[in-house]
């Protein structure tokens, strides 16, 4: 890419100096007009500011293309490929060869030596023995058993019909003898004595009801009022009094005893175990002396050269 650059630079500064020198030009050389030169002047400079920016960009482009697809790509298809290889190909390889192929001539074995002379067995069996049976069971079927049915039918119709006759008028019999004798009897015992009896029990009832209600929430009220006058009695009786017992002398008398005999005992018994405590600890030391104290071990880092590491 280096080289491109350079070859069009010095192609670019030699259109550069023989626009500068036009006097070396051969003698020979056709003179131009002052068209010409106008336009090709602009044309050169276009040239120069467009065209050779956009060779060089993509001659840039195309190196950096080349690059990358040489360095980068190529490696990483490559590496996808070996990478794919390992996990598809090869396993599918495996799979054919050591799975698919065996069981493929298994299969196929199978076919020609089990299910093929299982097929030609049931081909003979259906052709040389059910074929046959199936014959003789149409012709038993249209030459035995068909005049057989058509003769029962011709004789057992008549005999049906007479017998669902017979149980159609024993079942209208049965039909009105129930209705005549059950229900009709029933009917009219629930409307003319049930119905009637069972109104006016509900009317007996009802108000037997409404007067045990009356008389429940009277005597509700009743219980109500005698509950409130005992309660007051209990409290002016029992309560009151005891309460004015609890706070004009109980509570008096729980003052003076606890400050006159409550807190003294207990100074005296936390006294007594202070002097238990302290004997205890003087006899322990008079037997065994004192106990020995652990030396004072300085916690502190050392300072200087001294300092701790991890080493030691």
């Amino acid at each position: 890419m280096l080289d491109r650059i350079r070859a069009a630079r010095d192609s670019v500064y030699s259109a550069m100096d023989m626009q500068k020198q036009p006097q070396r030009q051969p003698q020979t050389q056709h003179p131009e007009g002052c068209l010409v030169v106008a336009i090709r002047i602009p044309v050169r400079i276009f040239v120069f500011l467009v065209v050779l920016p956009i060779r060089l960009l993509w001659d840039a482009l195309a190196a950096v293309a080349r690059f990358l697809g040489r360095y980068v790509l190529a490696p990483v298809v490559r590496a996808i490929g070996r990478i794919l290889h390992l996990l598809l190909v090869v396993p599918l390889i495996w799979l054919y060869r050591h799975l698919l192929t065996p069981l493929g001539h298994a299969l196929a074995w199978l076919y020609a030596r089990v299910l093929i002379p299982i097929g030609h067995a049931l081909g003979w069996l259906y052709a040389r023995v059910l074929i046959p049976i199936g014959h003789a069971l149409g012709w038993l079927y249209a030459r035995v058993l068909t005049p057989i049915g058509h003769a029962l039918v011709w004789l057992l119709t008549p005999v049906a019909k007479g017998v669902a006759w017979a149980f159609d008028m024993l079942g209208t019999a049965l039909y009105w003898t129930a209705r005549v004798l059950l229900v009709l009897p029933a009917l009219a015992l629930w409307r003319w004595i049930l119905a009637p009896a069972g109104r006016i029990l509900g009317i007996v009832l009802k108000e037997i009801g409404e007067a045990l209600g009356h008389a429940w929430r009277a005597a509700g009220y009743v219980v109500r009022a005698a509950g409130r006058v005992l309660g007051t009695l209990f409290r002016w009786i029992f309560r009151e009094p005891a309460r004015w017992v609890y706070r004009t002398v109980l509570t008096p008398v729980g003052h003076v005893v606890r400050g006159l005999v409550l807190h003294p005992a207990a100074e005296a018994a936390r006294a007594i175990g202070r002097a238990v405590r302290q004997a205890r600890a003087d006899l322990r030391r008079a037997l065994f002396g004192e106990p020995s104290r652990p030396a004072p071990v300085d916690r502190r880092e050392p300072r200087g050269r001294g300092t701790r590491t991890l080493d030691g």
